[in-house]
């Protein structure tokens, strides 16, 4: 799977360094903290597609491969589960959530380090992945998405005979 967020796009903001990598190719990464190292901006203007969308927050995530699929833990705090999309497009799965940043109207913000109400991440989905068969759950602001291997990549025993 690999990340399909612009990391060319500018954010005035610090950005940490991440590696790991996934041997078989299962999951990787442009530019971003899922396998093949790089860096992850913290903010991105342009998601790709035909026209300019709205800044959004690149929420960071987690993904860990067993022999049976990848588990992502993406960071959400402050979405609900009625704000968040998850969409599913042949190979491409899109993360996406609006925070509600509960101000009050008396308060008047002085400084803000989250000036953006909005995170998204777009991946793209290996062969090896079974992205129909998808589970979701969101639970105090940290979303876990399983996202099992597709039959013919599972690995499997193979019987032996006596002849």
């Amino acid at each position: 799977m690999a990340d399909e967020n612009n990391p060319a796009a500018p954010t005035g903001q610090d950005t940490q360094a991440n590696a790991g990598a996934a041997p078989d190719g299962g999951v990787a990464a442009s530019g971003n903290a899922v396998p093949g190292g790089g860096k992850l901006p913290s903010t991105a203007a342009s998601q790709g597609g035909a026209g300019q969308e709205e800044p959004a927050l690149l929420p960071p995530v987690d993904v860990i491969e067993d022999a049976g699929g990848i588990t992502l833990y993406a960071d959400l705090p402050g979405v609900s589960r009625d704000s968040l999309t998850l969409q599913l497009e042949r190979d491409r799965l899109t993360v996406e959530g609006r925070l509600a940043l509960d101000i009050p109207p008396e308060m008047q913000s002085h400084f803000a380090e989250v000036r953006l109400e909005r995170y998204r991440r777009v991946f793209a989905l290996s062969k090896e992945l079974d992205g129909e068969q998808t589970s979701a759950e969101l639970k105090n602001g940290v979303l876990k998405l399983r996202i099992p291997k597709a039959q013919h990549a599972q690995p499997r025993k193979i019987a032996i005979t006596v002849a």
